[in-house]
C-alpha cells in the first residue's frame, strides 16, 4: 500500500469545486488525530499500539534508511491486520505529526523527521477521513 501523490479521490474538500487528493486528506486526518491526542510517533510506541490491536492506521516514511525498521513495521502491520500507508519523506511525516515549531506566519520551522506514526483513533468524522478510508478499502 503506497501513498501515491497522484491519486485523486472523489470526495470534495472544504474549498468548493476542488477534489481532495490522498496526501492532503492524510495530512488532515493525522492533524485531527493529533489534536485529539490519539496519534503516537516512533517505533516503540507504534509497536506497542499495533500489538495491543488498538491501532487504526500506520503511516511509514519511504525514505527511512534502516531496512530492519521498515521490515519490522511492515511485519507488525501484516500480522495484526493494521492498514499501512506510506509518505515520501520523514520530514513531511514529522511536520504532519506535530514534530515542529510553527512561526508567527504559520510556517513550519525546525521540523524533526519521523519514520513511523500510528493512529489510535481518528477523532471525528471529516471529509478527509472518508477519503482515507475509501483508499484503505480499495487496497
Amino acid at each position: 500500500m503506497s501513498g501515491e501523490e497522484g491519486v485523486v479521490a472523489t470526495e470534495t474538500s472544504p474549498v468548493m469545486g476542488e477534489t481532495m487528493d490522498l496526501m492532503t486528506a492524510l495530512q488532515l486526518v493525522l492533524r485531527k488525530s493529533l489534536a485529539h491526542d490519539m496519534l503516537v510517533r516512533g517505533l516503540h510506541e507504534a509497536a506497542k499500539l499495533i500489538e495491543k490491536h488498538t491501532a487504526q492506521l500506520c503511516v511509514l516514511a519511504e525514505d527511512c534508511n534502516q531496512p530492519d525498521y521498515v521490515k519490522l513495521v511492515k511485519a507488525l502491520c501484516a500480522d495484526h491486520n493494521v492498514h499501512l500507508m506510506t509518505v515520501s519523506s520523514a520530514k513531511t511525516l514529522g511536520e504532519w505529526a506535530g514534530l515542529c515549531k510553527i512561526d508567527s506566519e504559520g510556517n513550519a520551522r525546525k521540523v524533526v523527521g519521523c519514520s513511523c506514526v500510528v493512529v489510535k483513533d481518528f477523532g471525528e468524522e471529516t471529509e478527509a477521513l472518508h477519503v482515507v478510508q475509501d483508499y484503505i478499502k480499495s487496497c
